[in-house]
């Protein structure tokens, strides 16, 4: 080998450098660790809410050593903010965290460009671009413009009652054509999505999160959050999801719709659908503190809703009045918020107003802490709806105290917003009226004016906040409000403990893998096989310390990933070995065998590397999250894999024969294991045709009738991971959910442990809102807290216990929307897999024939792999959902067969040029023959570690080794039974066309 040196300086130096990078990880570790301990020693079990204090505390704590010299390493020195921002990151499956993709309401941005216009070609556009949505791969934007222009008939877009409106005066003017306006509102969408981007990150900066992941998906106002370690899942959701619409009203009196009520409620007997027979009959109790309510509420007038056929609609749900002189209108059920609102925005009670308070905007407050009550509060409003003040005036913002100790923000405005301020609080003092303060339709607080204008700009909001949402509304404040709502059409949530459980499993499954490996290594080649483990070693450190200093995520796919590697690793070490062994029994000396068998083997290990690389960047290229970590650990195992074996194990064999060792390549056990081997494969390949059409046939009959089970990824849904204190039943769980009066239609399966369950519901799968999450969550806790053992829905949620053994311990959801997408995105995955290596083994080989053979074997591999699943899916014991990891495993089963298909392939190009006056199928036969050996070698090596991650490596990705399992077991038969002998056929009957011609 020439080079040695060169070969020697850059082991050393990528080896010095990936421990480099790998110390930061160890020592950002040992930071943390010291400072969960300190949390601890500060804060007590005994106290309330003591998980997020003790995590408020570890924040605490690094925070303020984040610019302190932690680590001195002699040459350099970092501080702690530098030494976590090269550490390791971990991946959500790892850490526990929330991954989430928000989806900006693009139709909220195009109202807000119209001024809420009334038009209704405007509005039956956007309804349009709705529906299109569901079905398309466009923007919401296109598919605004297409449904637009296929209803304007005369209607520009350039109408003053659309876009040429006082907002875009100066870029939009009546003369614009529809196409001229495009550009300029496509431009104004994506200003608008940047500048939600931008507010998200503020806000994420803000929140203290480690390592934090926000990044732009295109151009469809798509941003993926990523919060690894993130521990108080229910903070970081609002937090994302706050449009932050900071608004100042005034307030009326609640006195003042005493009688508004009372007339509405007599009103809505008319027009709400509410029968006396359907009411729910309530104890006299309840009855007497009702009236009570309503004699308070209405003072002198007399009522009767004690009668037993009479029901009142707003009464009803009266649950006590307001104060006299107070902004509070009435207090009602907090379940009950979204009713009484619609009841009093019915045209028919809105006209019941004075005509002084026509424009009255109903809001409700923020609730108390374990209240079941809110109050419902009455705002001046305007022809407009928009209120005196808004939060763009607002320029700074901070958590702080007041006299009573009790959290509060308080809040700077600028010069315009400080005179307006003045105005209405001048306005407020001399009425004796209080003014609102609404964030995102809720009203925090209410407070009076007892000493004058307020000058200066200065102002507060209370309302029973903990600290946590005091701190996190100042920083939404600061960060600024978002140009439009902000839903999560995706999110994976997963609990710290599972995050601690994975590492415990990819650990053991990592060193279970990698011992069997090495062992197997030096059993079958002796010291060679010796040699082989210490550049896979090598290996090992470099993927890791490639990881880390390029920023990577490790997630547990990804730790998949570094195990495959491991096993594909020996693969071309056994291609290396198995040449240098033929070379040796053709009579070579061992100088001269080493040096022939790896320049004979140097192209099969290229070939076999490329086609897995390529399918593996084409998995990069389209996959998301951990798939995207489980793709970019198998391109850099491959990468490092290549150098290890063709450099590092040459390096060690020379040194060692240089110095006059001597090596077999083999022990006892395996010296004439696979020699003199001389099977006629291709006359056994009409029987193969009929095994796997007969396979093919059956799982393409179970397809068509049995389907696949597929997960939420593809389909949308609501998914829970729920582990309950005993053994449940998994179809009992499911009949529960079923009901009309929880989901309707559910599923449950038992996943790991008998009292394991995850459960999968499309229930308002439509709907994004977090209210429709809550209320999913709600129902879920309800239906199923008989089997909880007495746990509480605040336990059932709490992601803060890293020693949480029952309730919620994970949750996924996927919109339609977004499954659609990602349908597409696997479907063109495995269709470009397939064609970029048809294209690369037809510049490779020159001949179709090669290409067509090996994509039929790959096309075999995938259509028995996806019938085994449908077969199978209903009764094995663990997850055999079709998802995005699917999707992976049958990427990596592409590619690892194409691995196989190659060797051969090149062994067949080798042997067409060497024996010039053998028949063709001698060829063949005496190819497949001679690399059977690296074949069932590589390949039950690789199934020794699979099989290690699939007993070892946890549930989670159970099913994903299931498909690989399979998938290797058949690939490896498929290049032996179907790739070679279909190329054989085309090219005897290609012949046999020529020769016919002739």
């Amino acid at each position: 080998m020439q080079n040695k040196g060169l070969v020697k300086l850059f082991a050393v130096l990528f080896g010095l450098v990936s421990i480099y990078q790998l110390s930061f990880t160890f020592k950002a570790s040992q930071i943390e660790s010291t400072a969960e301990e300190v949390a601890i020693n500060k804060v007590s079990e005994t106290e309330d809410d003591y998980r997020a204090k003790r995590s408020a505390e570890e924040l605490k704590y690094l925070d303020a050593i984040a610019n302190d010299t932690v680590f001195n390493m002699g040459i350099a020195k970092f501080t702690y903010s530098e030494v976590k921002q090269k550490a390791m990151n971990l991946g959500l499956d790892l850490k526990g965290g929330i991954n989430v993709i928000l989806q900006v309401s693009v139709k909220d941005i195009l109202k807000g460009l119209a001024n809420h216009t009334k038009n209704p070609v405007f509005n039956k556009a956007l309804d349009d671009a709705s529906e299109l949505q569901k079905d398309s791969q466009n923007t919401y934007l296109e598919d605004f413009f297409i449904a637009f222009d296929k209803i304007k008939g005369d209607t520009k877009l350039a109408s003053p009652d659309i876009f040429y409106t006082k907002t875009l005066d100066g870029e939009i003017d009546g003369s614009m054509t529809d196409s001229e306006v495009k550009v300029v509102i496509e431009r104004k969408i994506d200003e608008s999505i940047v500048s939600a981007f931008e507010v998200l990150r503020k806000r994420i900066d803000e929140f203290g999160v480690t390592s934090p992941n926000i990044q732009r998906l295109g151009t469809s106002g798509r941003i993926l959050v990523e919060l690894p370690g993130v521990k108080d899942i229910e903070r970081a959701t609002s937090l994302l999801q706050s449009t932050a619409q900071l608004e100042f009203w005034d307030a009326y009196r609640g006195e003042q719709f005493f009688g508004f009520l009372s007339q509405a409620n007599e009103t809505l007997k008319d027009i709400v659908d509410t029968k006396p027979e359907t009411a729910q009959v309530e104890s006299n109790d309840q009855e007497d503190a009702k009236e009570d309510a309503i004699d308070d509420l209405l003072g002198d007038a007399t009522t009767d809703s004690t009668a037993v056929d009479t029901v009142n609609p707003i009464f009803d749900l009266i649950r006590g009045p307001g104060y006299q002189g107070g902004p509070i209108v009435a207090y009602f059920e907090v379940a009950d918020r979204a009713k009484v609102l619609d009841y009093l925005n019915k045209p028919q009670v809105r006209a019941l107003l004075p005509a002084e308070m026509r424009y009255t905007k109903f809001a409700f407050g923020k609730p108390e802490k374990n209240s079941e009550v809110v109050g419902l509060y009455a705002l001046a409003g305007n022809r407009d709806n928009e209120p005196q003040l808004s939060g763009a005036v607002v320029t700074d913002a901070r958590q702080e105290y007041d006299q009573m100790n009790r959290p509060t923000v308080s809040m700077q405005m600028n010069a315009k917003g400080a005179k307006i301020w003045e105005e209405m609080t001048g306005e407020a003092f001399t009425n004796g009226s209080q003014i609102a303060i609404v964030l995102d339709n809720v009203v925090y607080s209410a407070p009076g004016v007892t000493s004058g204008p307020i000058s200066g700009g200065n102002s507060s909001i209370s309302g029973s906040f903990t600290l946590n949402e005091a701190i996190d509304l100042a920083n939404v404040l600061r960060a600024g409000k978002l140009p439009a709502s902000a839903d999560i059409i995706q999110s994976d949530v997963v609990g710290p403990s599972l995050g601690q459980e994975a590492i415990d499993s990819g650990t053991m499954s990592f060193m279970i893998a990698l011992a069997l490996v090495l062992v197997w290594m030096v059993i079958y080649y002796g010291k060679a096989g010796g040699f082989s483990d210490i550049a896979m070693l090598l290996n090992i450190l470099l993927i890791f310390g490639i990881l880390s200093g390029l920023g990577a995520v490790l997630t547990l796919p990804g730790i998949a990933g570094i195990v495959l590697t491991i096993g594909m690793s020996v693969d071309a070490n056994v291609i290396i070995f198995e040449r240098i062994r033929e070379e040796i029994a053709k009579g070579k000396g061992q100088k001269e065998a080493i040096q022939d068998g790896f320049s004979n083997a140097l192209s099969s290990i290229l070939d076999a590397n490329i086609t897995t690389g390529l399918t593996a960047l084409i998995l990069f290229v389209f996959g998301t999250g951990p798939i995207k970590g489980f793709a970019t650990t198998l391109l850099i195992g491959i990468a490092t894999s290549l150098f290890t074996a063709i450099f590092i194990t040459r390096l060690l064999i020379d040194w060692y024969v240089n110095k006059g060792g001597q090596l077999e390549f083999s022990t006892p056990l395996t010296k004439n294991l696979f020699r003199r081997i001389d099977i006629e494969f291709l006359k056994k390949r009409k029987v193969a045709y009929i095994i796997s059409g007969a396979i093919i046939v059956l799982g393409l009959g179970s397809l068509f009738t049995n389907g696949l089970d597929q997960g939420v990824d593809f389909v949308g849904g609501r998914t829970y991971r729920v582990i309950f204190p005993q053994d449940v039943s998994a179809s009992e769980i499911k009949s529960v959910l079923s009901q009309p009066d929880v989901f309707n239609s559910a599923d449950a399966k038992t996943v790991g442990e008998s009292n394991s369950l995850k459960i999968t519901t499309k229930y308002k799968i439509d709907e994004t809102g977090k209210e429709v999450d809550e209320e999913i969550r709600t129902k879920l806790f309800t239906a199923i807290q008989p089997y909880l053992g007495g746990q509480s829905y605040e336990e059932f949620i709490d992601n803060n216990n890293v020693n949480k053994a029952i309730g919620l311990m994970e949750s996924y959801k996927v919109s339609p929307t977004i499954a659609d997408d990602i349908k597409q995105a696997s479907f063109w995955a495995i269709l470009g897999s397939l064609i970029v290596v048809f294209l690369y083994i037809l510049f490779r080989f020159k001949k179709w024939q090669y290409s067509l053979g090996a994509v039929a074997a790959v096309f075999h591999d995938v259509l028995i792999v996806l019938g085994v699943f449908s077969i199978t899916y209903k009764f094995m014991p663990f997850s055999m959902e079709i998802d995005q990891a699917f999707i992976a495993a049958i990427l990596t089963v592409i590619g690892y067969s194409l691995n196989d298909t190659v060797i051969v392939f090149d062994r067949i190009r080798e042997y067409v040029n060497e024996h010039t006056s053998w028949d063709f199928n001698k060829i063949v036969d005496t190819s497949l023959s001679s690399t059977l050996g690296r074949t069932l070698n590589t390949s039950s090596t690789t199934l020794v570690v699979l099989l290690a991650i699939f007993i070892f490596g946890g549930d989670s990705i159970r099913g994903f080794m299931f498909a690989l399992i399979v998938g290797i077991v058949v690939g490896t038969y498929s290049s032996l039974f179907i790739a070679s002998p279909i190329m054989y056929d085309t090219v005897k009957r290609l012949e046999g066309k020529k020769k016919k011609e002739d």
